[in-house]
């Protein structure tokens, strides 16, 4: 849930029954688009005795929340809602004026936005982290915008305290999966924690066959394989996943990566697909191959605004009009059109593995990648329409080659895209989610490009 305070500010001469009218249907909106508010108090008023004021701050005292929405419902001289909102001045907080109203055939007016006009610039001065926003007469009330600005804010909480697996190091000697912890702690939130892949293959070992055999009967039974697949591929993905959810267990990651190439193809000669589909579908992790910590990152962040999986795809083609952006392992089940299907498979050198060749769901998509440049955090992210792609194959698949999951993605602009382009892979979450994303990097001090 989205947890916020709700203060509903008036002045002392207006009508009060006016006040506590607007405040109760601005509140009650609120709760109707999802926020739960721990504590709501109106109307708060420019008293004399500044009794108003004070208790507007001990009910907020104590209390656990990420956004303090400041509802204007009428004017307000400005000292009376910064005396409540300096004593909260490192949570981000909701300007939010309403508005007046038509009776016959006048409009009637309680001077909303004198009061939020007056605030606006001094909350700006004084350094708060703020959204500003105002309602109109005759249009909806904008408590779309004050849910949004209160999910960012819960999904900077999260980050703040979310951990995230990295199972080996560096996989291929990329350098655009790289990142600098320090930084990375103190700007966006995460902690990336390194663990060997010797901890999954001693792990490993010490699953049963009863808990391997209740994976393949439970989870990968759910499957539609195009051709049987080796019985001993099988059991690796379910020891080798049931090992991998116990690490992340036990320390709380939100996210996980494992060395991929030069990891568990190379040393263990199993290509990890059935274990990333395992990790994200059954145990509802968010994953990326390779050691992307900045992948992992990006989908955290957006996996909190929107409670989709954020899965990655990496680019194969550009066009003029279009990217073709596919993959060459796994997505999780939520973006699968239809059945999950899955394929024994190998690749040039590589050990036969299990594939997954799904097809993925088309629709508008918001493409986005975190990335750090010279200790700078940014935000690269772009609006699309996905649709379903041509025949195409990957040079090198066993014949015949399989029809890798991916999308052909519209792109207003694909050359102002790929001169920004950051990385490989790029996370990918279903509708436009700018609005929702701007807001977290806007709290976070990252710019968008």
């Amino acid at each position: 849930m989205v947890k916020a305070a709700f203060v509903g500010f008036g002045e002392v001469n207006t009508p009060r029954e006016i006040i506590v009218d607007k405040c109760a249907v601005a509140e009650a909106g609120l709760v109707k688009e999802g926020m739960e508010l721990v504590t709501s108090i109106y109307p708060i008023t420019d008293d004399y005795e500044e009794k108003d004021i004070k208790r507007a701050v001990a009910a907020l005292s104590g209390k656990d929340f990420d956004t303090l929405v400041l509802c204007i419902a009428g004017w307000i001289p400005t000292h009376a809602v910064v005396k409540v909102a300096e004593h909260f001045r490192h949570k981000p907080m909701v300007l939010w004026g309403l508005c007046g109203w038509i009776e016959g055939d006048r409009l009637v007016t309680t001077a909303d936005q004198a009061g939020t006009s007056a605030l606006r610039k001094t909350f700006y001065d004084l350094g708060y982290n703020f959204k500003y926003v105002y309602d109109i007469i005759g249009l909806p009330s904008r408590t779309k915008k004050v849910y949004n600005f209160a999910l960012a804010a819960s999904a900077r909480e999260k980050l703040r305290h979310a951990r995230v697996g990295m199972a080996g190091y560096r996989d291929m000697n990329l350098y655009g999966t790289l990142y600098d912890g320090a930084s990375l702690k103190r700007e966006v939130g995460p902690e990336i924690e390194t663990f060997e892949m010797l901890e999954i293959e001693q792990r490993a070992k010490e699953v049963s066959d009863e808990e391997i055999q209740a994976v393949i009967d439970n989870c990968m039974s759910k499957w539609t394989f195009l051709k049987p697949a080796n019985p001993e591929s099988m059991k690796k993905a379910a020891k080798y996943y049931l090992a991998t959810k116990a690490i992340c267990d036990e320390r709380g990651y939100g996210a996980v990566s494992l060395k991929d190439v030069d990891g568990m193809k190379k040393l263990l000669g199993f290509p990890p697909a059935p274990i990333f589909m395992l990790l994200s579908d059954e145990a509802g992790l968010c994953t990326v191959p390779e050691n992307d910590s900045l992948g992992n990152v990006t989908q955290l962040m957006v996996k909190y605004l929107t409670g989709q999986c954020a899965f990655y795809l990496e680019f194969y083609e550009f066009f003029e009009d279009r990217v073709l952006a596919g993959v060459p392992d796994y997505v999780p089940a939520e973006v699968v059109d239809g059945r999950v299907t899955v394929m024994p498979a190998a690749f040039g050198e590589l050990s036969e593995g299990i594939l997954n060749v799904s097809k993925v769901k088309p629709g508008k998509v918001t493409m986005c990648r975190l990335t750090s440049i010279d200790g700078e955090y940014y935000m690269h992210m772009v609006v699309g329409d996905a649709l379903s792609p041509r025949k195409w194959e990957e040079a090198g698949w066993t014949q015949p080659a399989p029809q890798l999951p991916g999308l052909e993605i519209l792109l207003d602009d694909v050359e102002d895209f790929t001169d920004k382009v950051m990385c490989q892979h790029y996370i990918i979450s279903y509708g436009d989610n700018t609005e929702a994303i701007t807001n977290l990097c806007d709290m976070l001090g990252i710019e968008i490009i």
